[in-house]
């Protein structure tokens, strides 16, 4: 056994002694081992390089798109604001020209109506300046002229009711400025001070406005 181990270390020495003396009489051998060696550094730095500047890169890129998203952002917010101010103009363009034909259709009537005015106060006129005790059967003209012209008056009224049309006449009443056109003011016994004692024209109302103030008289302190 001791002569086959050594027989072994013999066979195995030789052939390191060649190695190394071929790497020592060989530099190419040494050269090329060394360029091996540099390049597989250089390859190392430039994966290493290529990674960072893909690092970097990314950042770069996601700042201009948040910038991006940023800009687009104010825009769709002023786009927004615009679109509801619009909306809005147009829903109030939308009421006040609804407003407005509404009141079209009430009010559009108030010039005809004030010239009936004229023609209804004719009429009371008429029926009050017929004497009362010479309405009899006696007088059968008289009467009926008497009756006719109170059912005309009657039925003009029922009209001016049914259009909205109504009479003011405040006998008693508070004295309102926007209702009643003051002629005098007299102290009276019995009477509030600033109601309305005497009405000497009567007022109409057009739907709830004004259409002719009542012409009265107004009671003051003694």
């Amino acid at each position: 056994l001791l002569l086959m181990k050594r027989s072994a270390n013999s066979f195995h020495r030789p052939r390191i002694v060649v190695l190394i003396c071929a790497l020592m009489t060989s530099p190419r051998l040494l050269c090329v081992a060394t360029q091996q060696k540099n390049t597989g550094q250089n390859l190392e730095e430039d994966q290493s390089q290529s990674q960072n500047e893909q690092k970097v890169e990314p950042s770069s890129a996601e700042k201009i798109l948040t910038e991006e998203k940023a800009k687009l952002e104010e825009q769709l917010k002023e786009v927004t604001d615009k679109y509801k101010r619009a909306l809005a103009d147009a829903e109030n363009v939308r009421q006040r020209s609804q407003k407005l034909v509404e009141e079209a259709k009430l009010y559009g009537i108030q010039s005809f109506c004030k010239d009936l005015l004229e023609v209804a106060d004719i009429l009371e006129k008429a029926t009050e300046s017929v004497p009362k005790e010479e309405i009899k059967d006696e007088n059968p003209h008289l009467k009926s002229l008497y009756e006719g012209l109170v059912m005309t008056e009657l039925q003009i009224q029922k009209v001016f009711k049914k259009h909205g049309l109504l009479r003011l006449d405040p006998v008693g009443a508070k004295f309102d400025p926007y209702e009643h056109e003051a002629l005098f003011h007299a102290p009276m016994e019995g009477k509030e001070p600033g109601t309305i004692a005497l009405v000497s024209k009567i007022g109409y109302k057009l739907h709830g406005r004004t259409l002719r103030p009542a012409l009265v008289g107004v009671v003051k302190d003694a």
